[in-house]
């Protein structure tokens, strides 16, 4: 899923108390010591042996390895020597050598030109790494290392940076539970201490324009540079900050007209806007007082400085000069603690600035209309867009095994106006993988503890932080995690990293909390509340609308996350549409007396279930010999507020609902809800307060629009409720049997570009891409033909590169895939953009999929029903254009947006309705061999499909051949494994072949 960016938090620093000097100074270049003299001739002395010595050595001790001429064939069975695999490891050393070599000569141009970063050798990853730091010391006695570029001045300290704990190690995670509030209120004085410390430096600070400290790129002196990376390492602390200098300055005018545009390329009199807390002022200079600089530089200092965020209000030279503070000297800083889960381990460098832009696309892209509630609820999107493609599925199957002639290969309908935007908010929100480690890190935290013979923690909640590492907060100590799981800030945190995660198999053990569900984000963690722990009840107030959203967003999530086995969630007073989401989980109850009366009986059972077993919680009995469906979660929501008496019966009720695995999340208008043990609100700004636990959320929500659509997506793919279910089996037909796109299948109807998806992916009417994004236009295409209603660029983008990508890269693809589409010749381009924003494609451009449905369309319900000869032309070239499966040669990795269709289950029943037709076209003129030869066609591709061998089964038997019918029904017995033969199947073997069961026991 695309991540979001977040800011740092503010902080402010203090004036240096050294006065500063103003006056240009000559840069100071480091002086060199013996080390480095040593280092650079043992450099010197390893280069010469390898650039040198390596080839004088092969040529002199073994010589010419490649054969004097042409080898005949009969140096194909000569028989290996000792010096035929001398003469291959010769030629292999060779080629190492010529790289190396390149790699060398690579980092030796770039070092002296002291212009541009170094070029890629391909394939050369270690040897370029190990060349640029021999080069880099040999260098070192006559030139600035920072002048290579600034990530070879960061190789001698990336290993001591990286051991430096980070800033979030040592603050404080906000309290969820009762034993912290009183820090977390501590916590939060300090807090509104510090930022109004912070806002008044920052209004002393922020005085005039003219406090803005500049810097004048100077001119080579000898063989020394000036580069970012040694500015900020002389002037801010810490080389790793080129990052601010180049984001203050990046694409602003320069006085010789150009820009900035690569931090690796500045030149001599540009002038850089530096952060605020830049110290060590010989190469500072300010715009109106440098009385020591010429009239010509001050003028150009003051058109430049009117070109930055301060011209415009917005004090942009601060808040990047405060993001990461002043590194030594006497600056002082005030940093605001970041209220979210500490990493117990010290923390990774920050990415590249190339890899963050690459990974937060939302900083610089909008939502095109799509609804922002789902593009940031990835948790919850990826939920219900499996939920939904399970539905659909579902229905499919439904509808070809229940009917006989009028549904089968009913296409789901296509979602319009708001729905339509929801489901490609889902699509574009949704990250399934994090739902994928999230459980499976669960799961094999259950099974640890169960093989170490311990019970499950209390667990009251989970923080998911933005780099994909897991926090798990307990009620009390529990003692060390098992591994790979560490401990956390303290002993009350289990910590697992992304990367143990990564490394879990699919564990066989119940979920151990399936009542964890989204609340809202922090900086860039996420919140999960564990609603079945807490020690009575959750009150939530504000209004009652934002109150809803907050509790159709639990509601939706709780019924269709995926890491839950099986739960109960009651909605009292509100989401009575909700049930299609999942029946099987939410049921409604009209008001609190139906409630009352349902938990207190639920109550009763599991305290005597839990004492019959010699449980004290369902944690001891949730994993193990002991599961059952007792210890499942029971989710109360209730959107509104109990009356007072009843608020009592309800905290009465709740008193002992954590050890019996029910959760209580309560509305009300006001914030003093007796039994609460958490209270919580939502403000109409969308922010998510517990001021006594220390918590200020971005609140997950779903409005009430979002909730509608979400609804409307789920009841039109149910065969019950859906268009067209109503009718019966029967009944369905029209448009919920034509195909999304119908081709002219005539001779006048040929496309201008044919794509072949029902096998290996083939393009014929147009040139091969000849550029590296040809795997990228190709799968973007393939998006397309499958979605013939309309792609949302965001939908595209989110398929292309699931970990995100910025807009210019994505409309640049889209360029691309413009010009290598073309267009028509009345000059129509074919990819064009419809009224919603969406990518379409014309109608001369079709794939096989799109005339496989119009053929088994026109053979069905089109020409086809006049005319029986039209009919059978028809279902064989249907037939014959299925040569496998959808995109059978697809590339390891890609196209991993297909989990998400339905094509993959709609494919398989088309085709085998194609062969189901067929086969009866030819059974009516007695042509049993070519209906078997149909039905053998169809079942390639859809082998599961017991419809065919039904057919199968009764053609072999019109051919009057029981050997013939004998070895089909041993060899579909043989296929059916375990399970055994499928009722259906029995049946119909009892009658064409009553002796069948007599062959299956003489073969056992």
């Amino acid at each position: 899923m695309p991540r979001r960016r977040t800011s740092s938090s503010a902080s402010s620093t203090a004036p240096s108390a050294a006065p500063r000097n103003r006056t240009p100074q000559p840069v100071r270049v480091r002086r060199r010591s013996f080390g480095d003299f040593v280092k650079a001739f043992l450099a010197f002395v390893v280069l010469l042996v390898l650039v040198v010595g390596v080839p004088l050595a092969l040529a002199t001790q073994i010589g010419w390895p490649l054969p004097d001429g042409a080898p005949g064939l009969d140096w194909l069975q000569r028989e290996i020597t000792v010096k035929t695999f001398l003469n291959i490891l010769t030629v292999v050393v060779w080629f190492a050598w010529a790289q190396f070599t390149a790699c060398v000569l690579v980092e030796v141009k770039a070092a002296l030109s002291g212009v541009g970063v170094p070029g890629r050798v391909p394939g050369s990853g270690p040897s370029q790494l190990l060349a640029r730091q021999l080069v880099a010391a040999l260098l070192l006695v006559g030139a600035t290392a920072a002048s290579l570029t600034p990530g070879l001045s960061q190789l001698g300290q990336s290993m001591e940076g990286n051991q430096k704990p980070s800033v979030a190690a040592a603050q404080q995670t906000p309290g969820i539970f009762a034993q912290q509030q009183e820090q977390a209120a501590g916590t939060a004085s300090a807090l509104a201490e510090q930022a109004g410390q912070a806002a008044a430096r920052a209004d002393g600070g922020s005085a005039a324009h003219g406090d803005t400290k500049y810097y004048r790129i100077q001119p080579p002196e000898g063989r020394h540079h000036d580069s970012l990376w040694e500015i900020a390492d002389r002037h801010l602390g810490d080389g790793r900050r080129y990052k601010e200098i180049f984001e203050l300055n990046k694409d602003r005018v320069q006085p010789d007209g150009s820009k900035l545009s690569e931090a690796s390329l500045i030149r001599p009199g540009w002038i850089m806007e530096m952060p605020g807390d830049a110290r060590g002022g010989e190469l500072v200079e300010m715009p109106d007082e440098a009385p020591n600089v010429s009239e010509q530089v001050r003028q150009q200092i003051s058109d430049y400085a009117r070109t930055g965020d301060h011209a415009q209000g917005g004090g942009g030279s601060g808040a990047q000069g405060g993001g990461s503070g002043a590194r030594g000297g006497d600056n002082a800083q005030v940093s605001l603690p970041e209220q979210r889960p500490a990493p117990a381990t010290p923390a990774t460098p920050a990415p590249s600035a190339g890899q963050e832009h690459a990974a937060t696309p939302a900083a610089a892209d909008h939502s095109f209309g799509l609804p922002e509630a789902l593009l940031t609820a990835p948790l919850l999107a990826a939920g219900l867009l499996g939920a939904l493609g399970r539905r659909r599925r579902q229905a499919l199957w439904q509808s070809a095994l229940g009917s006989v002639g009028g549904r089968r290969g009913m296409e789901p309908p296509t979602p319009t106006g708001d729905a339509q935007d929801v489901q490609d908010a889902l699509l574009v929100g949704a990250d399934p993988e994090g739902v994928r480690l999230l459980d499976r890190a669960l799961r094999g935290l259950a099974a640890a503890l169960t093989a170490e013979s311990r019970p499950l923690p209390v667990v009251y909640a989970a923080w998911m932080g933005g780099n994909g590492d897991l926090h798990l907060q307990l009620a009390q100590p529990a003692g060390k995690p098992p591994a790979p799981w560490q401990l956390g800030q303290d002993q009350t945190f289990w910590m697992l990293a992304r990367a143990d995660a990564e490394r879990y198999e699919d564990a066989d053990t119940a979920a151990p909390y399936p009542g964890l569900v989204s609340l809202g984000t922090m900086d860039d963690s996420r919140l999960l509340l564990n609603l079945e722990s807490v020690p009575g009840i959750v009150s939530l107030g504000g209004t009652e609308a934002d109150r809803t959203a907050v509790f159709a967003s639990v509601a939706a999530e709780l019924a269709t996350n995926g890491w839950s086995d099986r739960m109960t969630i009651t909605l009292v007073g509100f989401g009575e549409d909700l049930t299609p989401l999942a029946p099987n989980r939410i049921r409604h109850l009209d008001g609190f007396e139906d409630l009352f009366e349902t938990m207190s009986a639920e109550t009763r059972q599991r305290r005597g279930a839990l004492g019959a077993a010699g449980h004290d919680s369902v944690l001891t009995g949730r994993t193990g010999p002991a599961q059952h469906t007792r210890w499942a979660p029971h989710l109360v929501l209730l959107a509104t507020q109990p009356s007072d008496e009843d608020a009592l019966r309800l905290a009465e009720l709740a008193a002992d609902a954590g050890r019996l695995g029910i959760g209580y999340l309560v509305g009300t208008e006001g914030t003093d809800l007796p039994g609460a043990a958490w209270e919580m609100r939502i403000t109409g700004e969308g922010k998510l307060l517990a001021p006594l636990l220390g918590l200020e959320l971005e609140a997950q929500t779903l409005p009430a629009a979002q909730r509608r659509a979400v609804v409307e997506l789920f009841t039109d793919a149910d065969p019950e409720h859906g268009p067209g279910g109503s009718d019966g089996p029967g009944g369905a037909s029209g448009t919920a049997n034509t195909p999304p796109f119908l081709v002219d299948i005539s001779e006048q109807g040929r496309p201008a570009v044919y794509a072949r998806l029902v096998g290996s992916y083939e393009i014929i009417g147009l040139d091969a891409p000849d550029d590296d994004r040809s795997a990228l236009l190709h799968e973007a295409l393939a998006l397309l033909l499958l979605h013939r209603e309309g792609v949302h660029p965001r939908v595209l983008s989110s398929a292309l590169w699931p970990r995100g990508v910025t807009a210019d890269v994505r409309d640049a693809l889209l360029e691309r895939l413009r010009a290598w589409l073309g267009t028509d010749p009345d000059g129509t381009p074919r990819l064009a953009t419809d009224a919603t924003g969406r990518l379409t494609l014309a109608k001369s451009v079709v794939s096989d999929l799109d005339v496989l449905r119009s053929l088994y369309y026109e053979a069905t319900q089109g020409r086809g029903v006049g005319s029986r000869q039209v009919r059978g032309r028809l279902l064989t070239d249907a037939l014959v254009l299925v040569r496998g499966p959808l995109l059978a040669d697809r590339p390891e990795g890609r196209y991993r947006w297909l989990t998400h269709e339905i094509i993959d289950a709609q494919l398989p029943l088309l085709v085998a309705d194609t062969g189901l037709a067929l086969s009866e076209f030819h059974l009516e003129k007695d042509r049993a061999e070519k209906a078997i030869e149909a039905l053998n066609a169809a079942l390639r591709t859809a082998p599961a499909d017991e419809r065919l061998w039904h057919e199968l089964l009764r053609a072999t038997h019109a051919t009057g051949d029981p050997d013939r019918l004998r070895a089909l029904a041993a060899d579909l017995v043989g296929r059916s494994g375990a399970r055994g033969v499928p009722p259906r199947t029995e049946a119909l073997l009892d009658e064409l072949l009553p002796t069948w069961r007599d062959g299956v026991a003489a073969a056992g």
